[in-house]
């Protein structure tokens, strides 16, 4: 008889503890409010701030210059130097297309010189380039005023700063 017991108490323990749940992550638990990340919190709302500052002086800049700036999306204000061969084709996405940027700080500091070949919307370029330069034809060039979310990030570059609002000077070639 014990023998028997014994068998049935494993066969009991077995199943019981194959149906076991697994451990939920504080998001999956039913009826319990899920944790905040204060500090992932916080850093949104700073970088909402810089962004909206960003914005805003970069409007300022924009207005002050003698040349008629357009406001593009993403608050890019974009003036154009030279329209190139309007009758030559627009670069597409996967297009590989050499482009010429100089990179200046908010004083007209050069930051960077770069020429090279890129392939378009493949995030090589800046974002606020890579959206708009599909606008633009062979020999074109426009001066840019690009807040720093969507030109080097809170990353920025070996020459450019972190949280950087830039002027970028782009040729297509």
């Amino acid at each position: 008889m014990s023998k028997k017991w014994f068998i049935w108490l494993c066969a009991v323990l077995i199943t019981a503890g194959c149906s076991h749940q697994a451990p939920q992550r504080p998001s999956q638990r039913k009826g319990e409010t899920p944790q905040v990340d204060s500090a992932a919190l916080a850093l949104m709302q700073l970088n909402k701030e810089l962004a909206e500052a960003a914005d805003k002086m970069l409007m300022q800049k924009a207005l002050e210059q003698k040349e008629p700036y357009a406001l593009y999306e993403g608050n890019i204000w974009v003036t154009i130097l030279e329209r190139g061969d309007i009758d030559s084709p627009t670069p597409k996405v996967d297009d590989e297309w050499v482009v010429h940027m100089r990179i200046f700080n908010l004083e007209e500091q050069l930051l960077e010189d770069i020429e090279g070949t890129y392939r378009i919307g493949k995030h090589e370029l800046p974002l606020a380039v890579d959206v708009h330069i599909k606008e633009w034809h062979q020999g074109c060039r426009v001066r840019m005023y690009v807040p720093w979310y969507t030109a080097y990030g809170m990353q920025g570059t070996d020459k450019i700063p972190p949280y950087e609002n830039v002027i970028i000077e782009l040729e297509l070639k």
